[in-house]
């Protein structure tokens, strides 16, 4: 019965070794942070109504670049790739915003073209 009762503890022991138990963490949440993820929301969801734009799709399609494949790579930039291009936007003159849009988006693609990470255009070669 002890011999039993020691390799069922053994047996228990070495279970524990094996199955690490993760402990939840919970941090408060400053105001400063909320305020911050909603503003990213809303400037992704701005950009998006922007792309919605047919005369915005227009120009981006006599220019060579493909209004869908802009969209996407929109939906796949990051927070701060975001704010930046929402900040040019409000700083652009009115009027103007629509080819601060256009011009910071071609050099984006540019430069995600010469690195290899999109194939937007034939004329970069990658690096």
């Amino acid at each position: 019965m002890k011999k039993l009762q020691r390799t069922t503890a053994l047996l228990l022991v070495m279970m524990m070794g094996f199955f690490q138990v993760q402990v939840a963490q919970a941090a408060l949440v400053t105001t400063d942070s909320a305020i911050q993820s909603q503003q990213l929301q809303m400037d992704r969801a701005e950009m998006i109504d922007l792309f919605a734009q047919e005369n915005l799709r227009d120009q981006l399609t006599q220019m060579g670049v493909d209004a869908n494949a802009a969209a996407d790579r929109i939906a796949n930039m990051t927070d701060a790739e975001i704010a930046q291009l929402n900040e040019n936007l409000q700083h652009a003159p009115a009027g103007e915003g629509v080819v601060g849009v256009l011009l910071t988006l071609f050099i984006v693609f540019i430069i995600t073209d010469a690195l290899g990470a999109t194939d937007v255009f034939n004329f970069v070669d990658p690096i």
